[in-house]
This record gives structure tokens, sequence and C-alpha cells, in this order.
């Protein structure tokens, strides 16, 4: 076996540890749908319907899913659980990938602009922080240059919490402290990173929402002074997301997009929770991509989402 051959089984061998709680809750109520039923029927596709949405797909997306198998049963007349798991897998996969980019993230691909601007938000306490150093590795493991910036200034910890990961990540990290002015900072990271020549630029930002107006102005400009050093900038918004939260993450990712023009999505936490189903619901819902999961907390946890062997991972069924 090659060395990518290791690698991509010890990538798939974390995400299917990393969404083991959802796997096992799942297969459990699906298991218990089947129990003495050796076809599938009007009731066993309710009660399907009921396995999705407390699984936190989301109702708007349990529907679409349904009414796909609901097709393909009247179409192709499959009725055994395998059948049905395998055609749940292909229409989830299939329903993910009208909002996934056909192609993932290549950390070692040059970027049209540079340095590379991402800027990152969420709450307090989705794992934000430490997505940004994990992707800071990635990049800088791709041969990329990497420079963080701690413009959450509202907590010292936050700023704190960067420079331990900046450190891990072999990254520069550019800060003015607790309470600083975080567009100061921005405008500081940015342009130091067109100064060196870097490639790629993260700028964490205060994890607050209980002020809509608030934060739009404060993100409108940390954007503002960005683009008056790189234009475009930023070039990415990333939305970091504690999937173990269900439904209330999806409130959180809605009460962002509605203030801010996401380009992606960072599902965190995977790994400690049975509510894996919010990635596919969030995705469809919100026509933004999932980029990014986090199925541990080491710095190689975060992976490429991939939209497939994520399916399968959650719902057991390989091909």
């Amino acid at each position: 076996m090659g060395l990518l051959d290791k690698l991509g089984l010890k990538k798939k061998e974390k995400l299917d540890k990393g969404v083991e709680k959802s796997r096992e809750g799942f297969l459990n109520k699906l298991g218990k749908t089947f129990a003495g039923k050796d076809e599938v029927d009007a009731a066993t596709l309710d009660e399907l319907e009921d396995i999705l949405i407390t699984s936190d797909v989301g109702v708007k997306t349990t529907i679409e899913i349904i009414n796909r198998i609901e097709e393909r049963v009247a179409r192709d007349k499959f009725v055994t659980q395998n059948e049905l798991q395998e055609i749940l897998q292909e229409e989830t996969a299939a329903l993910l990938k009208e909002n996934e980019p056909d192609k993932p993230a290549e950390f070692s691909a040059e970027f049209e602009t540079k340095p590379h601007i991402v800027l990152v938000v969420g709450v307090n306490g989705v794992g934000k922080t430490t997505s940004i150093g994990k992707l800071a590795h990635m990049y800088k493991k791709a041969g990329k240059n990497v420079v963080l910036g701690a413009a959450d200034t509202f907590r010292a910890a936050a700023v704190d919490q960067l420079k331990i990961w900046s450190e891990r990540a072999d990254v520069p990290l550019i800060q003015q402290g607790q309470n600083a002015d975080p567009a100061a900072v921005a405008y500081d990271t940015v342009a130091s990173a067109k100064a060196k020549g870097t490639d790629i630029a993260f700028v964490d930002t205060a994890g607050r929402l209980h002020n809509k107006k608030g934060l739009m102005e404060e993100l409108g400009k940390i954007k503002r002074v960005m683009g008056k050093i790189v234009d475009g900038a930023p070039h990415e918004i990333l939305l970091v997301l504690d999937a173990s939260t269900g439904q209330n993450a999806m409130q959180q990712a809605k009460a962002f997009t509605d203030v801010v023009d996401v380009t992606g999505l960072v599902l965190t936490k995977l790994d400690g929770t049975a509510k894996g189903g919010i990635v596919i619901g969030i995705s469809n819902e919100l026509n933004v991509p999932v980029k990014y999961i986090g199925v541990g907390e080491q710095i190689e946890d975060l992976q490429v989402f991939d939209r497939e062997s994520f399916v399968e991972a959650l719902f057991g069924a390989s091909k």
C-alpha cells in the first residue's frame, strides 16, 4: 500500500470514528423500524421520515429526501432494508451535491489573488479559533505561507488561544491584545500579508450575535479596511458551527447568513455528538457549501468535506 493510500485510509478511519455516535443512533432507529418487516411500505417511509428529523437532518431537508426516495421506490420497486439504505445514501449524496463545489479544496493550488484573505466568523464556543489553527496547519503543510490575525479582541482568551494555535501550526500571528479595534487588527494582518508576499491570511472575529446590527457594522468595517489593501478581500467568509448543538446550529447559521455573505461552512465537534445529520440539513437549507468538518481534537482532525464519504460513513452503507 502506497503512502497516499495509507493517508486516505487513515482519513476514512477518522471520519468513520468521528460520526460513530450519529451512525449508531441512526442505524439503531432504522433497525427498530424494520423489525419484523421484509418490505418497504408507506408506514416504513413515514417512520424513516421521523428518524431523519430526529437525527437533526431538519424537516425541510427530510421531506425532500423522502420525496426522492418515494419516487425511486415507486419506480424501481426496491423492497428490502439494505436496498432502502442504498437509496437513502444515493439520494442524500445527490441532494448535497447540489450545494457542494465539484472540486474540494486543494491546499497546494495557487490563489487567484495573493494574499488570499479568509474572514472567519461564528459565535463563541463553537471551535472557531481551533478551526483557524487547524486550517493554518493544513496550508502550511501544503507549502503555503500563512499568517493569522487575532481580530477577536472582545475576549483576552481568544487572542491567547489563537497565539497557542499559531505556535502549534508554526505560523506568525498579528495581534494588538484585548479591546483593540478589530478593524485595525484586520488591517495590520492584511497589510503584513501583502508586504511579506504571504499566500493566505486567516482573520478571527468576535463571536457575538446578540446584536445583529452591531455585528453587521463591525464586520462591514473589517471588510472595508481589508478591501483597501487587497482588491476583493475578504475572498472567503467561513462560518464555524458546532454540530453538537443540532438545530441550534441551524438557527445560528441563518442568523449569520442574514448579515454576512458566507461562502462556506465549517462543522466542528462531530465526534462528540449523535447529531451529525445537521451537516446535511444546513448545507441544503442555506445553499452554502460545507467545506470542512471536525472529527477530533488533534491538529490533523479537520477534514475537507467529501459528501459521498460523509454520507457513507453516516448511514453505515458501503458500495
